[in-house]
């Protein structure tokens, strides 16, 4: 049987998911057999897995840490909100439906018990070392009673806690003595620790705090962990959004600018665009900042004809029509290809209950939404046409399909792409738009940015317009190669900053047995 170990917080955004990951990749370098786990999740960046199933993203990038393909066992219940205190219920990778926020706290999650408890079953069978990440408080005692993220999964799992409070947004110490103080005796028991993350300063005018901490709680304080830098790991949580890129950059830098819909989802999409210091991606939600960006992105969004509205209703929509009429590229994925279109059809009201509105009419194309969700990774081969994909023409591509409408596009469109193998099936389907001059083009595909040559032909492409020398990417690390540098330098960092002999004794492991070299780590 697998030993485990869970992150619970404070509050919500106190940092869980990233240390999570890093518990992971220290773990699969310690020669542990390590899962993720997260019983419920509520996020708009997902992810669709090799048998097409759907999952939240931070469970993906720690299976990722852990060595592992995802699986949706390891995030068993996603809720996708929609709007209107409700959200899409999505169950083993399959949505079963659209519930309001009352019904499904008063309905639906404790149903859900047996599923979470026969992934966990299966996982203790499986494995080593689970990791099993919590969702924002186990102390709020509104939702206690029917809570299937907290305290009722770490007695499923009988998992020892530890509890991650954020100190730079201030009140740590009465966040933990509160926290506890309003758990139940034997939930309070099973905290065997405390971590403080996202320190800043000298530690050492920490120790008087952590101190009284430790002989206040009777509990010890496993680590602190310091506010960093530098090491990129993807955001699934739109609270990642509240404080974006706004300013245009200076320089020899790409501006890129990305609509931030109201109902954004997958912006994990553009992560690659601004890593490789050729470009900085920054977010546009208010008239007058657009400008004249060398680039427009329209993400995907869980409700297209609302975020539609919601452009009309700002004045945004003529200006990104105004930017497409002066030659600047404009790219819509998903929900923003749908946007692109010249109208969004919504008959059943599977989104919304608005049955039909205008798009911004830059493709020659009409979607329909429906019931049935497409979840699908694709393989693909890029059509050709213009002067940002023409030089592409036959290049493969891999990505991801998440989508709840059918666009149909005019007999005279250029095809984006040809979907080749969806899963493990063979295909030969069109993906996407491309319009008469190449400017503005659309696709389904999320994770487009991800493969590296059409990335870098896209840059340089860009850079070559604005009159700049192009960057020669052929030593240049890959995606895949970044992440794995970023969560090897992201566990020497916790690794650097958790008592990892306390740590081991609470999981109940032995230490570790063939631990790697990992990168040295400069000083955060």
């Amino acid at each position: 049987m697998a030993k485990a170990i869970m992150l619970q917080g404070t509050s919500s955004n106190v940092g869980k998911s990233v240390l999570a990951t890093a518990l992971c990749r220290i773990f699969l370098q310690d020669g542990q057999k390590v899962v993720p786990f997260k019983s419920q999740n509520m996020a708009l960046n997902s992810y669709v897995t090799r048998d097409g199933g759907e999952m939240g993203r931070a469970q993906v990038v720690q299976a990722e840490a852990a060595g592992l393909d995802p699986h949706v066992k390891m995030n068993p219940i996603l809720l996708k909100p929609t709007g209107q205190a409700s959200s899409q219920v999505i169950v083993l990778g399959r949505p079963v439906g659209n519930i309001s926020a009352r019904q499904y706290h008063l309905e639906y999650a404790t149903q859900a018990v047996d599923t979470i408890q026969a992934c966990l079953d299966e996982f203790h069978e499986q494995y080593d070392v689970i990791v099993i990440e919590g969702a924002g408080s186990p102390a709020e005692v509104n939702l206690k009673a029917r809570d299937i993220a907290n305290m009722r999964v770490a007695k499923m799992a009988d998992a020892p806690v530890l509890l991650v409070a954020d100190i730079d947004r201030g009140g740590a110490l009465a966040s933990v003595v509160g926290t506890l103080a309003l758990l139940d005796p034997d939930e309070q028991e099973r905290i065997k620790g405390i971590v403080i993350n996202k320190f800043r300063g000298d530690i050492s005018l920490l120790q008087p705090a952590i101190d009284f901490l430790e002989e206040y709680t009777k509990k010890p304080v496993v680590g602190v962990v310091p506010y960093f830098k530098g090491v990129h790991i993807q955001e699934e949580d739109s609270v990642a959004l509240e404080k974006p890129i706004t300013e245009v950059p200076t320089g020899e830098m790409l501006d890129i600018a990305v609509i931030r819909l109201p109902r954004i989802s997958n912006f994990t999409d553009f992560d690659a665009l601004s890593t490789e210091g050729a470009a900085q991606v920054r977010y546009v939600e208010a008239p007058g900042r657009l400008g004249r960006p060398d680039m427009v992105i329209i993400p995907g969004t869980k409700n297209t004809i609302e975020d539609m509205l919601w452009l009309q209703k700002t004045g945004l929509t003529e200006e990104i029509r105004a930017v497409a009429e002066k030659g600047i590229l404009v790219w819509g994925i998903c929900g923003g290809y749908q946007i692109l279109g010249k109208e969004i059809q919504d008959p059943q009201g599977v989104e919304s209950s608005v049955p039909v509105v205008a798009g911004l009419g830059l493709l020659d194309m009409v979607t329909t939404m429906e019931a049935e969700k497409v979840t699908q990774l694709a393989s693909a081969t890029i059509c050709g046409h213009g002067p940002y994909l023409g030089p592409l023409q036959g290049l493969s591509v891999q990505g991801y399909e998440i989508h709840m409408g059918q666009s149909v596009a005019s007999s005279e469109a250029k095809p984006f792409c040809r979907i080749e193998r969806r899963g493990e099936e063979l295909v030969d389907v069109i993906d996407g738009i491309v319009d008469a001059d190449g400017l503005v083009i659309g696709s389904y595909l999320h994770g487009i940015f991800d493969n590296d040559s059409l990335r870098h032909h896209l840059l340089n492409t860009l850079r070559r317009k604005k009159g700049l020398e192009p960057i020669n990417f052929a030593s240049a690390a890959s995606v895949a190669e970044r992440k794995e540098q970023d969560y090897n330098r992201l566990a020497d960092i916790v690794r650097l900053s958790l008592k990892m002999d306390l740590l081991y004794d609470i999981v109940g492991i032995e230490g570790p047995k063939n631990s790697p070299e990992s990168e040295t780590v400069p000083a955060p």
